[in-house]
């Protein structure tokens, strides 16, 4: 099962103890499979929050089985790098600096990294270096906020 499929069978497991499943990430293959997990909250994500949302994920895994084999379940906060989604995670950046990657090449170029400059129900607008490029949200490989130190 793919890490999409996964999410969605998760997200109403952690919404039921008040989180937001952000992303999910399988990493690793055999016994060195890892399950990431990342989730958020509005007053930010604790120690006791990613406890808490694991024995609620937990249960559903066991339940489901959506992974063949063995693996190590993670849950934790996503990040000043988070990952970005959907739709609302980019609305909610709108104006910030994010690093795109796309499956394949998109005007010339996979990597695009710039201000989030606007985002419609389908794509991602983002300014690199003064180019603006609307970028497909079904054509995105990995989408992260690039924070500024």
């Amino acid at each position: 099962m793919n890490a999409v499929r996964i999410r969605d069978m998760l997200e109403p497991a952690a919404e039921a103890v008040g989180y937001e499943l952000v992303d999910v990430e399988i990493a690793g293959l055999g016994a060195n499979a890892v399950l990431r997990v990342y989730i958020d909250a509005p007053g930010g994500i604790t120690v006791d929050d990613c406890a808490e949302a694991s024995r609620q994920i937990s249960a559903v895994l066991d339940l489901e089985d959506p992974i063949a084999g063995e693996y190590a379940l993670e849950v934790s906060s996503p990040g000043l790098d988070r990952p970005l989604v959907k739709p609302e995670h980019f609305e909610r950046v709108v104006g910030q600096k994010v690093k795109v990657t796309m499956r394949d090449y998109h005007m010339g170029r996979r990597r695009f990294a710039g201000a989030l400059t606007g985002v419609t129900d389908k794509m991602a607008q983002v300014d690199v270096d003064g180019e603006v490029y609307d970028l497909p949200f079904v054509d995105m490989d990995r989408a992260r906020l690039d924070p500024e130190f």
